[in-house]
């Protein structure tokens, strides 16, 4: 193909290195940041594509499809798996990308669902299940890409830049969000400024694919070609291939599954946290969570270029033990910092509810009984509740009853308005804030904590999966169960933390879905990762 670069048949050099991961990293930086603006503005989507009237639905709505791009990416690690070790790594991530750009260009120019009704909810999720598709085959291909033309001390290293370029998507998702609302008046973003962000992804997409069409065809690959080992079937393979579904068993539960949820939780979990029950504005939760990730980038190139001395296994287990023993009580801290004045008022003020029939339902845009209306109001109103049953329905602020015999039951605006009143009485503020600067260092601070500990579990994984699979299957192998992993523990982490915290009325109860997945995958890799230095496949591989 005409800018292709030449085969080098001594192996790639230092120059080829530099081109090969600053190619692969690049496109997957702007692949990623295709997947990652859906949830940056997950506010706007909810109130264009599902509205209901309801904040707490449209927030689980937006979640949901969020949930289904992640669902479909297994199937994309399937179908690419396939093409990757049938027809090359290169032509198949150039695929990948393109597809990405599209789909997620396309979310730009669905109308809303004012003006096109059911019909725009439909056509949003059908552009998930192609951004899932898509993303489903481009880390495999960009890692193995990366991997098999690194040498084996350095491998880790390299690989690293890859992982770092995931959080690069997000960070690139923000600061993209955060110029055009600089660059806007509010009315403009939110009438149609939004959709620019998604716009730009053919710009992006067409600088990914300048890069990459330069780029010739993985050693690795080229070798088997060029000696006829080509999987004839890569996805029957993988799982018939001698030792390959217990190595399977051990990527999923052991590392894709443990490693994404302390990601999303980092920055995803820690977003909509900040946005949500601390009230934090908009921008300023994009700023401190966005500086955190930039600079946390580091730890994942650092944290792979330590497994190339010490093993791959010893970080991912470091960073899986600290992450259950901190995860609770930087959450906790960020949460203090955060809005001071809503933390004093809720230990100022507790709110009790008690009462018959306290079902809620979150799914539903209005509740059945009276008790569940009030947990819904308290819901939307972003405050933590303690629940109890009783023959008759109170609600205490603080130990004072208040007057709901008098509450508006058949109107949830009017009910809002004056639950809020109330609670505004008790000494909680529902304006939005803007932390002191001193809050604002200690967040970040903390966020960069949890970023060190994503990089320790994330930074050395591009290496091991490679490591750990023949060559011949390498693609499929390594992306079945990292996808299913990130795309289902972790692709639907936000929605299930997001409804745990909606049923319970705690803002912290959805980080113990994170604490169990980090807990099984901390067993897993216990049991299963070899320790030692970094070995290729068949150097006494387990």
């Amino acid at each position: 193909m005409a800018g292709e670069a030449p085969e080098n048949p001594a192996g790639p050099n230092a120059s080829d290195i530099r081109l090969v991961i600053a190619a692969s990293s690049m496109g997957t930086v702007f692949e990623w940041y295709d997947f990652f603006i859906y949830g940056t503005l997950a506010g706007i989507i909810g109130k264009t594509f599902f509205p209901s009237g309801n904040a707490t639905l449209e927030t689980l709505l937006v979640w949901a499809g969020f949930a289904v791009g992640f669902g479909f990416r297994p199937l994309g690690a399937v179908l690419f798996g396939y093409l990757g070790d049938r027809l090359g790594r290169k032509y198949t991530f150039l695929v990948t990308v393109t597809l990405m750009g599209v789909a997620t260009a396309g979310v730009g120019l669905v109308p809303s669902a004012g003006t096109i009704g059911l019909a725009a909810p439909a056509v949003i999720l059908l552009l998930r299940v192609l951004q899932g598709l898509a993303l489903g085959g481009e880390y495999g291909g960009a890692a193995i890409y990366v991997s098999e033309h690194s040498p084996s001390g350095r491998r880790g290293f390299h690989t690293g830049f890859i992982q770092a370029s995931v959080v690069g998507g997000f960070v690139l998702s923000l600061i993209v969000v955060l110029g055009c609302k600089a660059a806007m008046s509010d009315a403009l973003w939110q009438g149609w400024g939004w959709r620019v962000p998604f716009l730009l992804s053919i710009a992006l997409l067409a600088i990914s694919l300048w890069m990459r069409l330069k780029l010739s065809e993985s050693p690795v690959f080229r070798a088997m070609r060029e000696e006829g080992e080509v999987s004839g079937n890569p996805f029957l393979e993988s799982f018939t291939y001698p030792g390959n579904r217990r190595r399977i068993f051990i990527a999923l539960f052991g590392i894709a599954a443990g490693l994404t949820v302390i990601w999303y939780t980092a920055m995803f979990s820690a977003l909509s946290f900040l946005k949500g029950a601390m009230r934090m504005e908009d921008t300023a939760a994009e700023l401190i969570v966005g500086g955190a990730a930039a600079l946390g980038m580091v730890f994942f190139v650092l944290f792979g270029s330590l497994s190339d001395r010490i093993g791959r296994k010893k970080p991912i287990v470091w960073g899986y033990a600290l992450t259950l023993a901190l995860l609770f009580p930087v959450f906790w801290t960020i949460g203090e910092h955060a809005n001071p004045a809503l933390s004093r008022a809720a230990e100022r003020a507790p709110i009790f509810v008690a009462g018959p029939d306290c079902d809620y339902n979150p799914f539903r845009s209005e509740q059945m009984t009276r008790c569940g209306k009030l947990l819904g109001d308290l819901a939307g109103a972003g405050v933590s509740y303690r629940l109890s049953q009783a023959p008759e329905l109170v609600l205490q602020v603080g130990g004072r009853a208040l007057p709901l015999a008098n509450y508006p039951w058949n109107d949830r605006k009017v009910r809002g308005v004056l639950l809020q009143h109330w609670l505004g009485e008790a000494g909680y503020d529902f304006t939005k804030v803007r932390p002191a600067i001193a809050d604002a260092l200690t967040i970040g601070a903390l966020l960069l904590l949890l970023m060190a500990l994503s990089g320790a579990t994330y930074g050395p994984v591009a290496a091991l999966l490679s490591e750990m699979f023949p060559p011949r299957i390498r693609y499929s192998s390594m992306s079945i169960p990292y996808h299913l992993g990130t795309g289902y523990f972790g692709g639907f982490l936000p929605l299930i933390s997001s409804y745990m915290v909606a049923n319970s009325g705690n803002p912290f109860q959805g980080l113990w879905y994170t604490w169990g997945v980090v807990a099984i995958a901390l067993a897993v890799s216990l049991w299963g990762l070899r320790g030692g230095p970094p070995r290729d496949y068949g150097e006494d591989v387990s």
